[in-house]
C-alpha cells in the first residue's frame, strides 16, 4: 500500500493534524526542493523525550487453528441500503490440532444460516455470532488430514459498523458504495474494496490475517452497463434471466484474504501486454485517452523486477483500477491494483506530473507483500519498505542517479520528520495499534535502511539474496528472521548486528563530525550523539571521500564507538572531505565545513545531497561574489532540483542587487525544459520586480502547464494592476488543481462577495490536498466577507465537518466553521461535531 498520497498529493499541510509524513514524494514535480536541517528534539518536562519509544503489550501473529484452503464467493449488492448480499463456501482443514468449532472474522453483518456442505447438499449448523466473530459448531471433531466445506448466506452491511482509520487508510469498512443512488451528477456509481490491513472480513467471512492463505474464485453479479475486476483470470460473464450478469473470476494461486478485491463501474479498459500476460488500465472512460500516458511504464517495470529479482512476475495478469473516493494512496490487491483517482489526468496534468513512483510501488508489492507476505502487522515492513525502495530502484534505472538521490533525500526528511516526535524500531511487536504501523518509519526508514543494507553487501549479493528469499517463501508468511537468514546464506555473513540495530531497535545515529590535518595526516572524529538511553551505539561501515592536490581518494571505515578517531593518510592539505562518501547512510550528520571547502564541494563532489549542502549552508552569504558565481553556476545544472534550489536560493537577493541573475533567471522563466523550474523562476521574479514582468506573467498564464500557469497568476496578482481581478477571472472555470490554489489564494484577500458562488463550487468538487488548502483560504475569505456567511455556507462546511471520509477535510471544515463561531448556531453545530467525532487526532485539535 502507498499512502504517501495522502501527500501524497503532496499533502504536507494535512501534517497539521499529524505527525507522521505520508509518502508520494516523487509522484509531482516540486516547485522547490530544500534539504531541511533537523535538531535533536528537546526531552519533555519529565525528562523523558516526546519520541521515547511507547510500551503497549505484545502483539504475536495470528495463531492458527484452521487452514483456509479456498473461499467461494457469490455476491450481489442493494445500492440502495448499500448492502451486499453474499454466499461464501469457504474449504478449511485443522491446522494441525484437531478442531470441533469454527471462529471466523466476520464484522457488522447479518448471518443467514450457515451449512455444512456435502456436495451440493447442506446440512445446518449451530452458529453464535457477536458482530464480529462467527462461531460455528462443526457437528464432530475433524483432524488435520480431514478438509470439510461450509456455506455462510449473509448480509454485509458495511455503512453501519463504526469505522475506523488511521494515517494510511482513512476508513476500515472494507467494502464502499460510491455515490449510490446517483444523485451527485459530477460523480460517477462505483463499488470497491479495500481489505489492508483487516477490513475484507466487513463483506465476506474469513481469517482476517495475513499469515493465511488462500485460492479463491468470485461471481460478481451486477447491472450489465458495469464492468467488474478481481483477482486473477476473469473466466467469463453470464447473462441472466432477470437482466444482470454475472461476472465469474478466478484466483488459482494462494494468497493472503487481505489482498482479495472487488472493483465495480462503469470502465474503458485500455489493453496492454507483458510478455505472454495481459496488464489492463480500469479508468474513466474520459480518461481513456491518456491512460497509457500514466500508467504505460508498466510492461517495462515489470521486465525491469523480473530481471533484477530472477523471479518472473507471478500472478496470472496484472491491472491496475482508479476508483473515486478511495482511503489511501494506493492498494497492492493480487494482481489488479487500486489507485485514487488522481491517476486520472489530462493532457496538461500529464505535463506536471508522472506517477511512477505509486505505480512502482504497487507493482513491487506483488513480490514483497502478496508473493511473500508479512506474517503480523509487526512485521509490516517486510511489504513496505521494498515497496517504498522499489520507487528509488525504478527511478535509478530509468531517469538516474540524481533522480534517486533526490527519493533518498526525500525519505530521509520523512523520517527524521516524523523522529521528533516518535521513535520506534522498524519491527513493533508492541504497537497500540496495527495502523499505527502504517508511518514514515515503515516506509521511509525502511526503504532507507534496505538501501544501507545494499551497499553493505553489494549489488550482487543483494539481489541474489532477494531471489534466494523470494524463492525459498513464496506463498508463504514470513518475519524479520527469514529476511536476515536469506542475506547471511547467500553473502555467508553474520548480519545479526545489522539487523538488530537498524530493525530492532528504535531511532538513528546523531554524528558530529570534526577533522583536522597535520604532518600528511588527516584526523577525523566522530561522536555519537544519540541517547543511548533508547538508541544503540551504532556499528557504521562507511566511506570518506578526501580531495586533496585536486584528486579524490576514498578510505573504508568502521566506526563502533560512541566517540571515535580515525587517522587517514593523505598527500596533502585537504581541499574537501565527505563524511559518507557514498550518501547512504541514515543519519543526522553535524560537520562543520569552511565556506571555501563547500565551494570546492559543489563544484567537484557529483551527487545531488553535496550540491544542494552547500546552497543551503551558503544561502546567509549572498553578498559574497564567489558564492553567487556558484549558484549561477547551478541555475545551468542538468538536474532539475539543483536548479529550481538556485534559483529559490538567489531569490533572497535583495532586487538592486540581483543584476544579472535576473536576467538569467528571465531566461529560464521562459525556456527551462522543467515545467517547475520555469515556475520557480516566475515567482522569484514577481518577488524582486512585480510590475516589470507583466508580460512574462501574462504570457505564462495561458501556458499549457498548470503549475506555470499558476505562477503567473500568483505573479501578476502580485502586480496590484488595476485589471488583476479581471484577467484572473478568466481563469474561473479552470480544473487545474494549481491554478485553483493560486486563485483561492488571491480571492481570499481580494475577493468580494462575487467570488462566494466560486469558492462554495470549488470545496463542493475539491477533494484530497487541494480541498484542504482551498478550505483554509475559504475561511479567510469567509471572514472578510461576512456576508457570505449564509445558512447555505454554513451547511456546506458542517457536512464536510461531519461526514467526509478523510479526517484532515473534516477538521479543516471545522477550523473553517470557527470562522463563523460569533453565531450561536455556529458553535451549537461546533459543539455537536466535537461530540460526534471518534478520531483521537481530531478529537486532540478541537480540545
Amino acid at each position: 500500500m502507498n499512502h504517501r498520497f495522502l501527500s501524497v498529493v503532496g499533502l504536507t499541510a494535512a501534517m497539521a493534524f499529524t505527525t507522521s509524513c505520508s509518502t508520494n514524494k516523487a509522484a509531482v514535480d516540486r516547485s522547490t526542493s530544500k534539504v531541511s536541517t533537523v535538531k535533536t528534539t528537546t526531552a519533555a518536562t519529565d525528562s523523558v523525550p516526546v519520541w521515547a519509544p511507547k510500551k503497549h503489550g505484545f502483539n504475536p501473529s495470528r495463531t492458527l487453528e484452521h487452514d483456509l484452503l479456498h473461499t467461494k464467493l457469490r455476491v450481489s449488492f442493494n445500492w440502495e441500503k448499500q448492502h451486499l448480499n453474499g454466499i461464501a463456501e469457504l474449504t478449511l482443514k485443522p491446522y494441525f490440532y484437531p478442531q470441533d468449532k469454527l471462529t471466523l472474522d466476520a464484522k457488522g453483518m447479518d448471518i443467514h444460516g450457515v451449512n455444512l456442505m456435502k456436495g451440493y447438499n447442506g446440512t445446518p449448523l449451530k452458529f453464535e455470532y457477536d458482530g464480529e466473530k462467527l462461531t460455528i459448531d462443526l457437528n464432530k471433531t475433524y483432524t488435520r488430514t480431514e478438509e470439510y466445506t461450509i456455506e455462510i448466506d449473509y448480509t454485509a452491511k458495511p455503512n453501519e459498523l463504526k469505522a475506523k482509520g488511521s494515517d494510511a487508510i482513512l476508513q476500515d469498512k472494507g467494502l464502499y458504495f460510491i455515490n449510490p443512488l446517483g444523485k451527485d451528477p459530477d460523480k460517477p456509481k462505483q463499488i470497491w474494496t479495500q481489505g489492508e490491513t483487516e477490513a475484507n472480513s466487513a463483506w465476506f467471512p474469513t481469517f482476517d490475517t495475513p499469515n493465511e492463505r488462500m485460492t479463491q474464485e468470485i461471481y460478481i453479479t451486477i447491472d450489465p452497463k458495469y464492468t467488474t475486476l478481481s483477482n486473477g483470470t476473469f473466466m467469463y460473464s453470464r447473462q441472466n434471466a432477470d437482466g444482470t450478469k454475472t461476472d465469474y473470476w478466478k484466483q488459482e494461486l494462494p494468497h493472503a484474504p487481505y489482498l482479495t478485491m472487488m472493483a465495480i463501474g462503469e470502465y474503458a479498459v485500455v489493453k496492454d501486454k507483458w510478455r505472454n500476460k495481459e496488464v489492463n488500465y480500469y479508468v474513466e472512460p474520459a480518461y481513456k485517452g491518456t491512460a497509457k500516458k500514466v500508467f504505460g511504464n508498466t510492461p517495462e517495470m515489470m521486465e525491469f523486477f523480473s530481471k533484477k529479482l530472477g523471479v518472473d512476475y507471478p500472478w496470472a495478469k496484472y491491472s491496475q483500477v482508479v476508483v473515486r473516493d478511495f482511503v489511501s494512496g494506493a492498494m497492492e490487491n493480487t494482481s489488479a491494483s487500486t489507485f485514487m483517482e488522481d491517476l486520472q489526468m489530462n493532457e496538461r496534468e500529464l505535463l506536471d506530473k508522472s506517477w511512477d513512483g505509486i505505480i512502482a510501488h504497487e507493482l513491487f508489492h506483488q513480490w514483497f507483500g502478496d508473493y511473500v507476505t508479512t506474517e503480523s502487522w509487526a512485521n509490516l515492513p517486510l511489504n513496505e519498505a521494498f515497496a517504498n525502495y522499489s520507487e528509488l530502484l525504478w527511478a535509478e534505472h530509468k531517469y538516474g542517479a540524481d533522480e534517486a538521490a533526490y527519493l533518498q533525500l526525500d525519505e530521509l526528511g520523512q523520517y527524521l520528520n516524523e523522529s521528533e516526535t516518535k521513535r520506534e524500531p522498524l519491527i513493533r511487536y508492541q504497537y497500540g495499534d496495527r495502523e499505527d504501523m502504517f508511518d514514515s518509519h515503515s516506509y521511509a526508514k525502511g526503504g532507507r535502511v534496505l538501501h544501507m543494507l545494499r551497499k553493505l553487501v553489494g549489488d550482487d549479493a543483494w539481489w541474489a539474496s532477494l531471489n534466494h528469499y523470494l524463492t525459498k517463501h513464496k506463498h508463504t508468511a514470513v518475519e524479520v528472521a527469514e529476511l536476515r537468514m536469506a542475506f547471511e546464506d547467500i553473502t555467508g555473513q553474520d548480519l545479526m548486528w545489522f539487523f538488530d540495530q537498524w530493525f530492532m531497535k528504535p531511532g538513528h545515529p546523531e554524528l558530529k563530525v570534526s577533522h583536522t590535518f597535520q604532518n600528511g595526516q588527516l584526523n577525523l572524529r566522530v561522536q555519537q550523539q544519540q541517547d543511548t538511553t533508547y538508541m544503540p551505539v551504532y556499528r557504521l561501515p562507511l566511506k570518506i571521500a578526501v580531495w586533496a592536490n585536486g584528486k579524490r581518494a576514498d578510505y573504508p571505515i568502521v566506526i563502533e564507538k560512541a566517540d571515535q578517531s580515525f587517522t587517514l593518510p593523505v598527500v596533502g592539505q585537504p581541499q574537501l572531505v565527505i563524511f559518507d562518501a557514498e550518501q547512504q547512510l541514515l543519519a543526522t550528520i553535524d560537520h562543520e565545513k569552511s565556506k571555501q571547502e563547500l565551494l570546492y564541494q559543489f563544484n567537484n563532489a557529483k551527487m545531488l545531497a553535496p550540491k544542494l549542502e552547500t546552497m543551503v549552508k551558503l544561502q546567509e552569504e549572498l553578498t559574497d561574489p564567489e558564492v553567487i558565481k556558484v549558484l549561477q553556476s547551478a541555475l545551468k545544472d542538468d538536474y532539475w532540483v539543483i536548479r529550481s534550489t538556485a534559483i529559490n536560493t538567489l531569490s533572497r537577493l535583495e532586487s538592486d542587487k540581483a543584476g544579472a541573475v535576473k536576467e538569467s533567471i528571465l531566461k529560464m522563466a521562459k525556456q527551462d525544459k522543467k515545467r517547475a523550474v520555469r515556475a520557480d523562476a516566475i515567482l522569484a521574479l514577481a518577488n524582486w520586480d512585480g510590475e516589470k514582468y507583466k508580460q512574462l506573467y501574462l504570457d505564462a498564464m495561458t501556458d499549457s502547464s498548470y503549475t506555470v500557469a499558476a505562477a503567473g497568476i500568483l505573479g501578476y496578482a502580485g502586480t496590484r494592476a488595476p485589471d488583476t481581478m479581471a484577467k484572473l477571472a478568466q481563469f474561473d472555470n479552470e480544473k487545474g488543481e494549481e491554478v485553483v490554489l493560486a486563485l483561492s489564494t488571491f480571492y481570499a484577500v481580494q475577493g468580494g462577495p462575487e467570488k462566494n458562488d466560486w469558492f462554495v463550487r470549488q470545496v463542493k468538487q475539491g477533494k484530497g490536498g487541494t480541498l484542504y488548502y482551498l478550505l483554509q483560504s475559504f475561511g479567510a475569505y469567509l471572514a472578510s466577507n461576512p456576508q457570505t456567511n449564509t445558512p447555505e455556507t454554513i451547511a456546506l462546511l458542517k457536512d464536510l465537518a461531519q461526514n467526509h471520509n478523510i479526517y484532515y477535510i473534516r477538521g479543516a471544515a471545522y477550523q473553517t466553521l470557527m470562522v463563523m463561531s460569533d453565531k450561536p448556531e455556529v458553535q451549537q453545530i461546533l459543539t455537536e461535531i466535537k461530540e460526534n467525532e471518534k478520531d483521537k487526532r481530531l478529537l486532540e485539535m478541537y480540545n
